[in-house]
């Protein structure tokens, strides 16, 4: 193996998979709050077992598309010319 490089610390960031309410405490927000967010789709939790786990850089990565704003809504101009509005009928000068 040729790589030069040291491996990081995993421990010195904390623990790479968090419990809900690990999660929870430190998004500050309740445990409810995480379990809603798992089940809409905003948190991808991982599965080992019956364990439900979150990883740090998925709770990194909802904080930061939070902080994203949302892109903005551009108006569309409708121009209605009155003449599409109604049909225009010509009398022929044939009265009824």
């Amino acid at each position: 193996m040729g790589d030069s490089q040291p491996l990081r610390d995993v421990s010195a960031d904390g623990p790479l998979l968090l419990t809900p309410e690990e999660a929870a405490q430190l998004l500050r927000v309740g445990r409810t709050t995480i379990y809603a967010l798992i089940n809409a789709g905003d948190l991808r939790p991982v599965h080992i077992g019956r364990s439900c786990r979150l990883a740090r850089t998925e709770l990194e990565r909802y904080v930061n598309r939070l902080q994203v704003p949302p892109p903005a809504r551009r108006r569309r101009r409708t121009t209605t010319s009155q003449a599409d509005l109604f049909d225009v009928v010509h009398s022929s000068g044939d009265g009824p």
